[in-house]
Formats: structure tokens, C-alpha cells, sequence
């Protein structure tokens, strides 16, 4: 079985509020230096026997069509060893 990951970030023109209320907390915290924060999600999708082209755009189409809102959100797809 393989791995294949799944990255969903939401695009930098959008607003990110969790983010942005990680960042102030961090100096109340005690973390210094931190200017940004952007929060996303990863999925680990697990592909039974090796990755090849056609099961990356299986992949792909999977995180177009279900895991990423693709209007305010982008995806990218990487085989995880």
C-alpha cells in the first residue's frame, strides 16, 4: 500500500480568522518573532499497490471534488514515502 498526501490551504487573498488567533495568541504565549499564521488540513489517503499517473489524477480528482473547496481553498497532492 502507498501513501498519497493531500495539503488544502486556503488561498492567500482569503482571510484566515483560526490563523489569524493563533498568531496573537503566540506572544501572549511567549513566542517571539511570529508573524503569520495560516491553518489548513492534510489528508492521508492510502492507494493500494504502487502510485502511478493514473491513481495520482484519481487522487487529484478526489481532492477537487471533496476534500478542497476550490473557490477559496488550494490543494496540492504529493506521494509520501
Amino acid at each position: 500500500m502507498a501513501r498519497v498526501v493531500v495539503d488544502v490551504m486556503l488561498k492567500p487573498e482569503i482571510l484566515d480568522p483560526q490563523g489569524q488567533a493563533i498568531a496573537g495568541a503566540c506572544s501572549r504565549l511567549g513566542f517571539e518573532g511570529i508573524e503569520q499564521v495560516r491553518q489548513g488540513k492534510r489528508f492521508e489517503v492510502e492507494v493500494e499497490g504502487a502510485v502511478d499517473e493514473a491513481k495520482l489524477a484519481d487522487v487529484r480528482r478526489l481532492a477537487e471534488t471533496l476534500l478542497a473547496n476550490t473557490v477559496i481553498e488550494e490543494y496540492s497532492v504529493r506521494v509520501e514515502d
